[in-house]
This record gives structure tokens, C-alpha cells and sequence, in this order.
């Protein structure tokens, strides 16, 4: 595809990156007769507001998974993969209130760490290990393979490079500054990723709408795939291409009501309460108000983030099938769902504004890839290298353990996206099927361990342990289940299989069974308020787009 960038598509680009190192050189600026520590550099010092943790939270969670995987979702399906972020505005509330108070009165690092105060050391090596596997080998890679195939179709760069440049430039941001780092910037790219997200939007709609306006092109396009504008999809009722060459029924990936009721909320509690990279932010926060004022307000960007990668999908897939009607003839034609997004930004998106909007792609990909490098690190120090440690860690090395791990994880991730990546049609069903394999098992000890006292720590084990082997017997002989309900299934086995054994094995409470002091999950008359609001939108949306 030809490269049509103009100069000061190339001038935008480059300003944003000037900004994004500029800031990473204040934060991270050493301040004088103050050295860093482990908690100033894993997390922030407990010095970041509501509005930069919910910003940061959106600009770890929206990458190339969402720009370039979601709207490639949305090029085959539609409206209704918009679910994974409506329903986790959800989400967000219920780990705001329920969940994220107990991590923070733990005074916490990590996750693996709650783990080990809850049950045992066993426990907490053996999440540590699983999480740094999917981090390096499912998300890493797939945020950079994404990315990387999104400037090879915008701009012409091979995917190798592309691959290496975003590894430098979230290495900049993440290794040098920390926590704290990648924060702060994240609350600048989240300017680019929403603003030019919705600008890409916005030129998709006008484009649409035939010189009468992004409302009238959103009609256009509501009426001219009416198929595209159902957020519950039944058995059956959509075919879409399976990577094959031949086709499968969406049913599968989205299977009705599962997506508002069944699996979905199995990923969703585990993505947003238990998952390193993102309850980060809030472990960072100035106190539980301000976090839960951050998960509130990335709530309601949730909302958003549809309209900037899920609409674009949708617009694409009706653009490419005739371009010559909206001014594109010789336009190139898309062979692969992923490749929606880029091909939008490339045709449609006139010069003079592509650099804002790639501007936005790149912020996305290369925030989401700095928070998972400082998780990993996170991970890799606390709960694997001074934990086993015989001897104290000084706070200089623990932040030097940090530093070379995610050197080390970028590496690893830099040399297999693409053998893993490489022949997929849409990434973003890979990410979402792989992390699910463990998704129940951590769903599960984190529920129990957190409202069930008599959980034992080898009913934890096991039920960590089999999560895996569990979910991939049901992917070879059951594999007419759709993985989300899969989700739901292996969540159910293990939830008995942990009751039964902790049931048999003690007829006490555990000894290190977490006690919930009255008031605990208490929020303010502001939170409920602004709480109630999402709730009405949320159900607004469901119904209007049934």
C-alpha cells in the first residue's frame, strides 16, 4: 500500500513523540538527595489521582488488541464485540467497590503477593510464573505484532522494524521511569488515543454520509448493514471468515447472552480486579477514594472507546466493498479482518490529519506496552527474585532487577510475534482464547481467597493447576463450545472442585482467611451518583442496539 503521508502528517508524529519524551524526562527527572525505590518505581510512590489512574487504566487497556484486533472483530461481526467494553465499564465498578479496597488495605505490590498472604508461598510462584508467560508471550507479542503491522500498512515500515521501534519507545517510557513514568505519560496519550480515535471516526461517518455530515453518514450506515448493529448475536445468524479460507458462525465468539450474563464476567473480574498490569494503577492511588473515582471515570471512557475502534470496523467493511461510491477507486482490497483499521486510516483519512490519527494508534500501542513491561518487572522482582532471595535486597537493586527484566521480556516478545502472530486473521479472538485459559483459575482462587474463609491453600493450588488442562480438554473435545462460555464452564468445575476440597480438608476457617471490617465497601454519595449514570447509559445502549 502506498505511503501517503504528507509533511506535516510526519511533523504531528514527530511532535507527539517530543512530548512523550519530554515528560518521561520531568517524571522521571532524579530528584535531588532522593534515590528511587522499589515502591517509588513499582508504584508511584501511592501518589497518582483519580483522573490519571482512570486515564492510565484506558491507555493500558486500549492497544493495537482494540485499534487494530477489535475493529478487525468489528469488520467481520459488528456492533456486538463492543460488549468487552460496555460490559467492562461494568466491570470497573464492581472491582471499584468489592474488590480493590481489600488489595489496598494489604498495602500490596502485586497480586502473586496477596496470594502469599492469603494462602502460601506455592501459590504465589505458581501465578507469578503463569502471569509473566501470558504477559510475554500472549499480550506483548501480540500488542507489538498488531502494531507493527499497522505502520507497515500505513507508512510502509517492515513489520521487524516496526516491531523493534515500538519496543524502544515503550522501553523508554517503562524502564527508565517506572510506574510513576508511565503513568504520567499515559495521561498524554490518552489525549491523542480518544481525540484522534474519534477524529478517524468522525472522517469514516463523513465519508459515509455523502456530504451531508458524520450523523447522516451514521444513518447511512446503520441502514446499509443493518446485520452490523446487533449487540446479541444468535446461533446461526452470522457467518463470518474463519482464517481458512472458509467461514464460521460468530455465534461462537460472542454466543448470545453469554456476553451479558454467562463467561464474559469471568474475564472481565479477572482482567480488571486480578491482573497485574492493570489494578496496578489503582494499588498506586493516593487513597480509595481517589482509586475509586479512577475506575469510575475509566468507566465511562469505556463507553467511549466503541465509537474509536469498533464504529471504524464497521465503516471499513462498508467502504471496501464498493470504494469507487465514496472516491476511492484503485483503493487496495482488504484480505484480512486486521487489516480494517489501518486500511480506514490509510484511504480515508486525508493528509494533514493522518499524522493525529497515527499519532493516536501508536500512543495506544506503545502505553499498553509499557504497563505490561512494568508488571512484568513488577512480577519478575517481587514475587519471584526477593521472594526467593535468601538475603535482604537493597531498593537499588530490586529497581536494577526491574530495569533488566523487562529488557529481557522485550527481547523474548521482539523474537516470537511473529511465528505466534504471524497467519492469524484476527488477533484479538487469539488474545482472548489464550488468556482464557487461565482466566477461570484466577477468577476462582481470587474469589474464594478474598469471600470464602474456609479456602484452603491447596484447594487454591489445585484449582490454580487445573485450570489450564481443564480448559484445553474443552477445547479438543468440546470444541462446539464457544470459549466464553467455556470460561463460565471451567470457572463452575473449578469452584467445586476448590469447595469439595477445602470442604475435606478443614472444618476451621484458614488461619490467614481475610477479614472484611465493617464498612469496608462503603463508597461516597459522588460515586454511587456518577455509578447509577453509567448504569442508565449502559442499559440505554443494550436496548437501542439489541
Amino acid at each position: 500500500m502506498k505511503n501517503n503521508f504528507g509533511s506535516i502528517d510526519y511533523l504531528v508524529f514527530i511532535g507527539y513523540c517530543i512530548v512523550i519524551i519530554l515528560v518521561i524526562l520531568f517524571v522521571s527527572r532524579p530528584r535531588k538527595g532522593k534515590k528511587q525505590t522499589a515502591k517509588g518505581y513499582f508504584l508511584a510512590n501511592n501518589s497518582l489521582p483519580w483522573w490519571a489512574i482512570g486515564a492510565s487504566l484506558i491507555a493500558s487497556n486500549i492497544s493495537a488488541e482494540q485499534f487494530i484486533g477489535m475493529s478487525g472483530s468489528s469488520y467481520a461481526i459488528g456492533l456486538a464485540i463492543a460488549s468487552y467494553e460496555w460490559i467492562a465499564a461494568l466491570g470497573l465498578i464492581v472491582v471499584a467497590v468489592f474488590i480493590l479496597p481489600v488489595f489496598l488495605k494489604k498495602e500490596i505490590y502485586t497480586m502473586p503477593q496477596f496470594l502469599q498472604m492469603r494462602f502460601d508461598n506455592r501459590v504465589r510462584t505458581v501465578l507469578a510464573t503463569f502471569w509473566l508467560l501470558v504477559y510475554v508471550f500472549v499480550n506483548l507479542t501480540s500488542v507489538m505484532w498488531l502494531g507493527a503491522v499497522a505502520l507497515n500498512t500505513i507508512i510502509g515500515i517492515p513489520v521487524y522494524w516496526g516491531i523493534l521501534g515500538l519496543a524502544l519507545f515503550a522501553a523508554l517510557i517503562s524502564v527508565y521511569g517506572g510506574l510513576k513514568a508511565v503513568a504520567w505519560t499515559d495521561v498524554v496519550q490518552v489525549v491523542f488515543l480518544i481525540g484522534g480515535g474519534l477524529l478517524t471516526s468522525f472522517l469514516a461517518l463523513k465519508a459515509i454520509g455523502g456530504g451531508h455530515g458524520a450523523i447522516a453518514g451514521f444513518h447511512n450506515l446503520t441502514s446499509q448493514v443493518p446485520e452490523k448493529f446487533h449487540m446479541i448475536i444468535h446461533k446461526g445468524e452470522l457467518m463470518i471468515p474463519d482464517g481458512k479460507g472458509g467461514t464460521k458462525d460468530a455465534w461462537s465468539i460472542l454466543p448470545g447472552l453469554s456476553v451479558i450474563i454467562g463467561g464474559m464476567w469471568i474475564a472481565n473480574i479477572a482482567y480488571w480486579g486480578f491482573n497485574q498490569y492493570i489494578i496496578q494503577r489503582g494499588l498506586a492511588a493516593k487513597s480509595i477514594k481517589e482509586a475509586q473515582y479512577g475506575l469510575v471515570f475509566a468507566g465511562f471512557l469505556k463507553l467511549l472507546i466503541p465509537l474509536i475502534v469498533v464504529i471504524p470496523g464497521i465503516a471499513a467493511y462498508l467502504i471496501s466493498k464498493n470504494p469507487g461510491a465514496y472516491g476511492l477507486e484503485g483503493a487496495a482490497i482488504i484480505t484480512r479482518s486486521d487489516q480494517a483499521y489501518p486500511w480506514l486510516l490509510h484511504n480515508v483519512v486525508p493528509v494533514g490529519v493522518k499524522g493525529l490519527a497515527f499519532a493516536a494508534l501508536v500512543a495506544a500501542i506503545v502505553s499498553a506496552l509499557a504497563s505490561m513491561l512494568n508488571s512484568t518487572s513488577t512480577i519478575f522482582t517481587m514475587d519471584i527474585y526477593r521472594s526467593w532471595h535468601k538475603e535482604p535486597v537493597s531498593e537499588a537493586k530490586l529497581v536494577r532487577v526491574g530495569r533488566i527484566t523487562s529488557f529481557v521480556a522485550l527481547l523474548i516478545a521482539v523474537s516470537v510475534a511473529k511465528p505466534l502472530l504471524g497467519s492469524l486473521d484476527q488477533a484479538f479472538q487469539f488474545i482472548q482464547e489464550f488468556t482464557g485459559f487461565i482466566t477461570p483459575g484466577v477468577c476462582a482462587i481470587f474469589l474464594f481467597g478474598l469471600f470464602w474463609k474456609r479456602t484452603t491453600s491447596n484447594a487454591a493450588l489445585w484449582g490454580v493447576g487445573l485450570s489450564i488442562p481443564i480448559s484445553f480438554g474443552f477445547m479438543v473435545f468440546l470444541p462446539q463450545v464457544p470459549f466464553m462460555n467455556r470460561w463460565g464452564y471451567v470457572f463452575l468445575i473449578l469452584a467445586a472442585i476448590m469447595i469439595i476440597m477445602s470442604l475435606v480438608e478443614s472444618r476451621e476457617d484458614h488461619p490467614k482467611a481475610i477479614i472484611l471490617d465493617k464498612g469496608i465497601f462503603k463508597t461516597t454519595p459522588m460515586f454511587k451518583f456518577w455509578t447509577i449514570i453509567l448504569m442508565g447509559i449502559l442499559a440505554a445502549l443494550y436496548t437501542i442496539f439489541w
